[in-house]
């Protein structure tokens, strides 16, 4: 193998396709990037065998090959070039890869190309395409409140459903829930529910960000899901395991909704944050015509203040995880926000006033008075 590329267009596509390289495993070719040359076309490959990613990177082909190099090394290497070309040849006999840039030589050491594996390709017979914006959007509404907690993997992952006009995705931690409705203004031509590594979405989104192709295909081959934007394939394992009933934790109907206008409600919650450190909760405390947000930090400090509402009947006062209310806000961003209270031991939930198709439900605190 020996190709020739531009360095910077070189280092774009490593930094993308880093993020996928293993970092934990044994084996050690997991590490690594793939780095193909055939038929005149370049890509680069990484997997940490949940998420695998291929990109295409423009180069100048003079004989055809494979190779796997480290990847953060790979990377470091290229971002530290003097010139703007970058000639990469493999040299068997020495089990390394030339790489020159201007004055600089570097022969790097390849990995084992055997133990890197083979990837998921799509299926066209299961192939759906929509908008990648519209999927994309989708996935970063309800993203942050997926579990982080490798011990409940069904809870790491997005509820993704796709069928006729309507894509809905569910993330939950099992102390939020988010759920997203977007509709299509064309029908999908076939449907599918699957349940996918929110940090593969993640990802997906990212690459979303910089390509210029509206479409997105995705199609669903037994315990994987490969997305196709392009040239650019991501592929991930699915999440085996029964997502829970989310319908059956919103409750039915809610003694108090109020009308609160998004950003006035964030910029407080945000400021009197500050004080709710070391775990302690933000208390919203209502009464009628005026809700007060508080927070209090032994040894730190406290702060509260307060804002109109057309909140009526008995006061009321709820807890909340502070950084995990500001989530939600956060993620309705504008326009009017509906709090749906029931009491201070029951969720409460936040929705879109505009009808956008987004509801938060959040699991109170427990307030010492």
């Amino acid at each position: 193998m020996k190709i020739s590329l531009a360095r910077d267009a070189l280092l774009s596509q490593l930094q993308t396709v880093t993020r996928v390289a293993s970092t934990r495993s044994a084996i050690q070719a997991l590490s690594g990037v793939q780095l193909s040359a055939s038929g005149g076309t370049c890509e680069l490959r990484a997997t940490d065998t949940d998420v695998s990613l291929r990109v295409p990177v423009q180069g100048q082909v003079e004989r055809d090959g494979s190779v796997v190099l480290p990847a953060r090394l790979l990377l470091d290497v290229v971002r530290s070039l003097p010139a703007a070309e970058v000639t990469l040849e493999l040299r068997p006999a020495h089990q390394d890869v030339e790489l020159v840039s201007g004055n600089a030589t570097f022969d790097i050491r390849t990995l084992h190309a055997e133990d890197f594996p083979p990837f998921p390709e799509p299926d066209p017979s299961t192939a759906v395409s929509l908008p990648a914006e519209a999927f994309v959007t989708t996935a970063l509404k309800v993203a942050g409140s997926a579990s982080r907690d490798e011990t409940r993997p069904v809870l790491t992952g997005i509820l993704v459903s796709a069928s006729g006009n309507d894509v809905r995705m569910v993330a939950t931690d099992s102390y939020r829930l988010s759920v997203k409705e977007t509709t299509l203004e064309s029908s999908l031509s076939s449907g599918f529910e699957v349940n996918v590594p929110a940090r593969a979405l993640q990802e997906l989104a990212r690459i979303a960000a910089h390509a210029e192709d509206e479409e997105l295909e995705v199609s669903v081959r037994q315990n994987q899901v490969v997305f196709v934007l392009g040239q650019v394939v991501l592929s991930s394992r699915l999440i085996d395991g029964q997502f829970p009933n989310y319908r059956q934790l919103i409750p039915e109907s809610f003694e108090h909704e109020l009308r609160i206008s998004g950003p006035e409600l964030r910029d407080v919650v945000r400021r009197i944050s500050l004080l709710a450190q070391k775990n302690a909760p933000l208390r919203l405390a209502f009464q009628p015509g005026e809700l007060t947000v508080s927070a209090q930090t032994p040894d730190i400090g406290e702060a509260r203040e307060s804002l109109p509402v057309s909140f009526q009947g008995e006061s009321l006062e709820i807890g909340f995880n502070p950084e995990f209310l500001r989530d939600g806000l956060d993620a309705i961003e504008e326009g009017d926000v509906l709090v749906k209270l029931i009491s201070p031991l029951r969720p409460g939930l936040l929705e879109a006033a505009d009808d956008s198709g987004f509801l938060y439900l959040i699991m109170p605190i427990r307030l010492n008075v």
